[in-house]
């Protein structure tokens, strides 16, 4: 309680370190965890983003999903989807056909290849998954996850 009445002190008077704000911590937390990952996944011989292997893992639990719902679910604009696809069918991972109810949007399937990766890479994700959440208890996590979904539903929140 002592460290959160110094931590509003010195934030009310402007100041407060940038290295001891919560959504600086976040962000830090949420990069190192990335490039672990990435390490990872290119130590194990992997070759695929983390980036990439989010996109899969979307498709692959989101059947059907268009361009734009798949930009948001992995919080990447659409250029940036639309260039992550077109590394992963120069690959060989996934197969774009033309959606037989529009000319405009694109059936996007993973191929043999794209879902032989995803059964392959499981067993990383996961070990950097437990590596990441070591020594954190399940309370811990859970109370992490409460955290940040309030986050969440406070900035989309539009009345404030």
């Amino acid at each position: 309680m002592y460290q959160l009445l110094i931590y509003h002190t010195l934030y009310l008077s402007g100041m407060e370190k940038l290295t001891s704000l919560f959504f600086y911590r976040l962000e830090k937390a949420i990069k190192t965890y990335r490039q672990h990952a990435q390490s990872n996944l290119k130590k194990n011989g992997f070759n695929i983003t983390v980036d990439q292997w989010l996109v899969m893992k979307a498709l692959v639990d989101n059947h059907g999903i268009i361009q734009s719902e798949l930009a948001g679910l992995v919080f990447k604009d659409k250029a940036s989807v639309t260039r992550i696809l077109d590394l992963l069918v120069k690959n060989k991972y996934l197969k774009r056909e033309a959606h037989e109810n529009s000319r405009r949007r694109y059936k996007l399937t993973p191929t043999e290849k794209g879902k032989k990766i995803m059964r392959d890479i499981r067993p990383v994700v996961l070990k950097n998954r437990a590596s990441a959440l070591k020594n954190l208890s399940e309370h811990e996590i859970e109370a992490s996850m409460k955290t940040l979904k309030t986050i969440i539903e406070n900035c989309n929140n539009k009345s404030e």
